[in-house]
């Protein structure tokens, strides 16, 4: 992928996360006389929310990282080996820093 299309589709998805990430941070829903099962189920969803908002300001920051890489000239380069991250997975993942077998390593570690 060129650095002209990685830093449109980067910067689309930062956009992208900046919206969803306002609205799961939006105004908590006024209290009002509910019964306890729709309390529960309203707890349910302030969890759900909560890790949709975990996941959208992780990824929100490696694509900040991602547009930094193109800023430096080294996007689509693995962060640590340095060989060239393949053409189909930064189709798929612009945001990505690391070659597969890079970060399968990184991901058994965990």
């Amino acid at each position: 992928m060129d650095v002209t299309t990685a830093r449109t589709r980067l910067e689309g998805m930062l956009a992208e996360l900046d919206r969803s990430i306002g609205v799961l941070r939006g105004d908590p829903v006024a209290v009002r006389d509910r019964s306890t099962a729709d309390a529960g189920s309203d707890l349910t969803d302030a969890d759900r929310a909560q890790a949709m908002l975990t996941v959208a300001t992780t990824q929100r920051r490696a694509v900040i990282e991602a547009l930094k890489r193109v800023e430096e000239g080294v996007y689509g380069l693995c962060v640590d080996c340095r060989r060239q991250v393949p053409e189909g997975r930064l189709e798929a993942r612009p945001d990505a820093a690391r070659c597969v077998q890079c970060q399968g390593k990184r991901e058994r570690r965990r």
